[in-house]
C-alpha cells in the first residue's frame, strides 16, 4: 500500500520500520518540528524523523503537507501512531486514517493512555487499531489486543510491550485488509496529560498507589529540604523500600549507597 505516517516519539519508530520492512510504501512521514534539547540548545529532530531520514523517506512538518502529496499520486491510506496533533478535518475528508492507540478503548483516550492505566491499577491494557475522525479517540476500531500489567510492570516495561504487540497488530490487519470497524463499547475515561505536580510523592497515599507512581517514573520526594528522585521501589509487608535513588545533582545509586552516605535517624523518613 502506499501510505502517510504520521508519528514523533520513540515508540512510534517500530510501527514505522515495520510497515518499510512490510514492503509498503511510505511516500511522507509527518512529524513535530525539530526541538533544542540539552544544554547546548541544539535543533534535533524527532525520533520518527531520524528514522525517516535513515530510511530515505520524505519528511514533512504540517499535516496539509498529506494533501499535497496524496494530490500528486494518491495515497491508499494514513497511519498515526503518537503524533501528538489533531488532525484538521479538511484532511480526513480527503484520505482515511487509522490510529494505533495504546489502550483498550474506550478506555482511556487521550494524551497518556499507558501512564493512566498504570496509575489507575488496571491489571490489563492493550492496544486499538482504530477508524480516525474528528473526535478525540472516537473512531470505531478493527482490532485490539489485550495485555497485561504485572504488580512490578514499570511504564517503560509497558510501552515496550505495546509497541512491539502493536507493531504486529497493524503489519498483520494491513496484509489482511482493515474489513469494518466497530463502535467502541464500555464506560468512556480520559488519560489526561500527567502534569509534573503529580509525580511529587504523597506519602499519605497507600502503598499500592506510591509503588505505582514509582513505576511511572519521574516520581520524587524531598530529604532534609532537598530533592530526590526515587526510581525503583519494593513493596515489603506492604511498605515501600526504595532501591534505586538519585539525590539532586547527583547520579542515580543503590537506595542502600545512599543511605549509608545520608544516615538517616532513626525515624526520619523522606518529606
Amino acid at each position: 500500500m502506499r501510505l502517510v505516517y504520521l508519528g514523533t516519539p520513540q515508540m512510534a519508530v517500530p510501527p514505522l520500520e515495520a510497515l518499510v520492512e512490510a514492503g509498503h510504501d511510505v511516500a511522507l512521514v509527518v512529524t513535530n518540528p525539530d526541538r533544542r534539547r540539552g544544554r547546548g540548545g541544539t535543533l534535533s529532530p524527532s525520533p520518527v524523523k531520524a528514522a525517516a531520514e535513515r530510511l530515505g523517506i520524505p519528511v514533512g512538518h504540517a499535516v496539509d503537507d498529506v494533501l499535497a502529496v496524496h494530490a500528486e499520486h494518491p495515497v491508499d491510506l494514513g497511519v498515526v501512531v503518537a503524533y501528538g496533533r489533531l488532525i484538521k478535518p479538511h484532511v480526513l475528508a480527503e484520505l482515511d486514517f487509522v490510529n494505533l492507540h495504546f489502550s483498550l478503548l474506550p478506555r482511556w483516550r487521550g494524551a497518556a493512555p499507558v501512564e493512566r492505566a498504570l496509575l489507575a491499577g488496571d491489571e490489563v491494557t492493550g492496544v486499538c487499531l482504530m477508524q480516525l475522525e474528528e473526535g478525540l479517540d472516537t473512531g470505531g476500531v478493527y482490532d485490539r489486543v489485550e495485555v497485561p500489567i504485572g504488580p512490578d510492570t514499570t511504564a517503560d516495561d509497558l510501552r515496550h510491550e505495546l509497541v512491539a504487540v502493536g507493531t504486529r497488530l497493524l503489519v498483520d490487519r494491513l496484509a489482511v485488509g482493515l474489513g469494518e470497524p466497530e463502535p467502541q463499547q464500555g464506560e468512556t475515561t480520559y488519560a489526561a496529560k500527567i502534569d509534573p505536580s503529580e509525580l511529587r510523592i504523597d506519602w499519605s497515599s497507600s502503598a499500592e498507589q506510591i509503588h505505582r507512581l514509582i513505576r511511572l517514573g519521574g516520581a520524587w520526594t524531598t530529604f532534609r529540604g532537598g530533592r530526590i528522585k526515587i526510581h525503583a521501589a519494593e513493596l515489603v509487608d506492604g511498605k515501600i523500600v526504595p532501591t534505586v535513588v538519585q539525590p539532586e545533582g547527583k547520579p542515580r545509586m543503590d537506595a542502600d549507597a545512599w543511605r549509608n552516605g545520608a544516615r538517616p535517624a532513626e525515624g526520619e523518613w523522606f518529606e
